[in-house]
């Protein structure tokens, strides 16, 4: 009897509640969950690498004798074991060990270790490898690819590994469009190429079935009724003649367009791509006035209190001398603002309501709801996006980004979106000139902000740990603040981070503005929305663990006033070749798009869609750094298909497709 896909993860044997707990935080809870929890790679083990050969950033399977092991004690506490093939030495190093591992590791065994090599101080080392202890010499390794999965705290490899296992034993449905047999294989692949195959048919069926659902989700908003706003009392003409700035060409085409869009009764969903410093929010303020003309309301949402309240201060200063109304709704704010608030969004006294995640609420009861815009639309799952619909009768959405989106990806990725580019920066924009430098250079840095500081200007120097950490070796934003309060004490320099109240946040970043700090250290809490014209200089650590999409929002946090600016990206010595290339693209190039481009073959699209950071889930097989080619194909095939008859060949495959896909990835296949 074939087994039911929709069946409980639980029925394989060996799986109770805690380890069913902790597959839940994978998103694993049904037998299908754990069929299209794939492996990232697949690591050959059937070659040993001589220790003397070893470079850092290799991946290694290698092997030698035990030469002693020891418990060392610096940030934490760890267990380091020496080996040796009489080429060379190398470390193995584990921070979470049991007593029973630590007598394995008896001096003159045999082991066998795979993993990272890198390099600690002078010496070669690998952090928690995957490892076999021998008592005599062991044989030739066989020749097998070994399956590397997503994982979580709490579940090794070697247990997903059985799982999947197990999953071979079951009887899988074999009808049209259930492509069981392939996923099996892509577990315990035999051949590597063929593997390859498979993944890319597979891939461009998910991406079929994406594109297919976007499209019908486009079709579904078209029946739907939106408020129509034409164009009514000219306050955009007022707004444009009252502006301290001229609009670019870009500025100019994409509001027109936005406009055009709002004058149909077809609730409008465009999304709108601009660059760092390109000017979007103007946009926004445009498409906010011409529903506030119908006697209508907009809600602003951005991911951040910061972003909010920039928002904030902007639609203020451009809306409220037309006699317009600005909200701010957080869930910082106290209870009796937070009240009052309320009570004007509901009786029509604001009309241009800001606010973060506190705008979903169900008490937030607008009283004539036209307009959505929601900032930095990838740090918002779909389910999010769509509870402010809910808001309105079908309101308008405008959604934007400053992460420029591969044009290799939109066709597929937005096909239920119309797309507006801003590809042009506002007039006198100065380039910023990026620099890098290894660590160890980071004393003559110091002493070239110093003068730069006694100038009168400010600088950010942002880290990518909040905290020291045992397990990753990078200067932590609490340790930078320590020691550059200590290098620079004739200046005021402030912490900033997420764990910090969303009240604290603001006022460092409000005390930053108004140049009560001259420099400020933070975490990439500072990637979007913070708009400090005389900040001029930005110090990146560990830039190559940053992708380039993520190195290039925080180097634009800089460059926004008349004077120079300058980023500075510090990096650990041995940076891989990949990390040279991130660091290379930057500094030569300013092009947003074109970095998105690089980053896209360099990380693959989580970073660069903000997938991992929001929480909505990305793609089960289809990997878009490696599949950005199939992207005409998927629109060629899915238009055929959608036009075929439903009893046909196509038409039942496409049904099957929808029907897998769909319950495998719930959050961005909802209709």
């Amino acid at each position: 009897m074939a087994v039911d896909p929709e069946g409980s993860v639980a029925k394989l044997k060996g799986i109770g509640p805690k380890l069913q707990e902790t597959l839940g935080r994978l998103g694993i809870f049904r037998l299908l969950d754990l069929l299209i929890h794939l492996p990232t790679r697949y690591q050959d083990r059937s070659q040993l690498i001589p220790l003397g050969e070893l470079r850092s950033g290799d991946e290694a399977f290698v092997e030698g004798v035990i030469l002693g092991s020891k418990i060392t004690f610096g940030r934490g506490r760890g267990l380091e074991v020496l080996i040796g093939d009489g080429q060379r030495e190398l470390r193995l190093r584990f921070f979470h060990f049991n007593k029973g591992q630590q007598r394995a590791f008896e001096d003159g065994k045999h082991i066998r270790a795979f993993g990272s090599v890198t390099f600690i101080g002078r010496h070669l080392a690998m952090a928690h490898p995957e490892y076999q202890v021998f008592d005599a010499p062991p044989g030739p390794p066989k020749p097998e690819l070994i399956p590397v999965y997503p994982t979580t705290q709490g579940l090794s490899q070697a247990r997903l590994r059985t799982l999947t296992k197990a999953l071979q034993q079951l009887d899988w449905p074999k009808a049209p469009g259930t492509p069981f047999e392939k996923l099996l294989y892509l577990h315990r692949p035999d051949d590597l190429a063929r593997a390859e195959e498979i993944s890319e048919a597979l891939a461009l069926d998910e991406l079929c079935a994406y594109y297919v659902v976007m499209k019908r989700r486009a079709l579904k908003r078209r029946k739907q009724q939106a408020i129509a706003l034409p164009q009514k009392d000219g306050l955009d003409r007022t707004l444009r003649d009252n502006l301290a700035f001229e609009l670019t060409d870009a500025q100019r085409r994409v509001i027109r367009e936005t406009l055009t869009d709002l004058e149909n009764d077809v609730p409008m969903l465009r999304l709108v791509q601009g660059d760092v410093g390109s000017g979007k929010t103007i946009v926004a303020a445009f498409a906010a006035i011409r529903a506030i003309e119908h006697g209508c309301q907009t809600a602003v949402m951005a991911p951040t209190e910061l972003l909010a309240e920039q928002h904030q201060l902007n639609f203020q200063q451009w809306l409220e001398p037309l006699g317009i109304q600005v909200a701010l709704l957080t869930g910082q704010m106290t209870a009796k603002s937070q009240r009052e608030t309320l009570q004007r969004i509901a009786s029509g006294e604001v009309q241009v309501i800001i606010g973060t995640h506190a705008l979903f609420q169900d008490k937030v009861v607008f009283h004539k709801l036209a307009l959505a815009i929601i900032d930095e639309q990838h740090r918002f799952g779909v389910h999010q996006r769509m509870a402010l619909q809910h808001k309105g009768a079908y309101p308008h959405q405008l959604v934007m980004t400053a992460t420029p989106i591969p044009r290799t990806l939109t066709m597929t990725l937005y096909a239920d979106m119309d797309v507006s580019a801003i590809d042009e920066l506002p007039k006198g924009r100065r380039p910023i000139t990026t620099h890098t430098a290894a660590q160890p250079k980071r004393p003559e840095l110091i002493e070239r902000l110093r003068k730069i500081l006694a100038q009168g200007q400010q600088a950010y120097w942002v880290c990518t740990l909040i905290e020291p950490s045992e397990e990753i070796e990078a200067l932590s934003a609490e340790e930078a603040f320590d020691l550059l309060r200590r290098d620079l004490p004739e200046f005021r320099v402030a912490l900033l981070h997420g764990r910090m109240k969303g009240d604290e946040k603001v006022e460092v970043m409000r005390a930053f503005k108004a140049g009560e700090y001259q420099l400020l250290v933070a975490t990439t809490v500072v990637e979007v929305g913070v708009d400090v014209p005389n900040a001029t200089q930005m110090f990146i650590e560990n830039a190559e663990r940053l992708g380039l999409a993520q190195l290039h929002q925080l180097r634009g946090r800089v460059g926004r006033g008349s004077k120079a600016s300058r980023c500075f990206l510090l990096f650990k010595p041995g940076v891989s070749q990949a990390g040279q290339h991130r660091l290379n693209a930057l500094r030569q190039s300013q092009d947003g798009f074109y970095l998105a481009e690089q980053d896209l073959k360099l990380r693959g699209p989580g970073d660069i869609l903000g997938t991992r950071q929001s929480g909505e889930q990305s793609f089960k097989i289809a990997d878009l750094s490696e599949h950005a080619h199939l992207m005409p194909r998927v629109v060629q095939r899915c238009e055929t298909m959608m036009n075929a008859a439903p009893a046909s060949n196509d038409g039942i495959y496409l049904t099957g497709l929808l029907n897998t896909w769909a319950a495998s990835d719930n959050a961005h296949l909802s209709v």
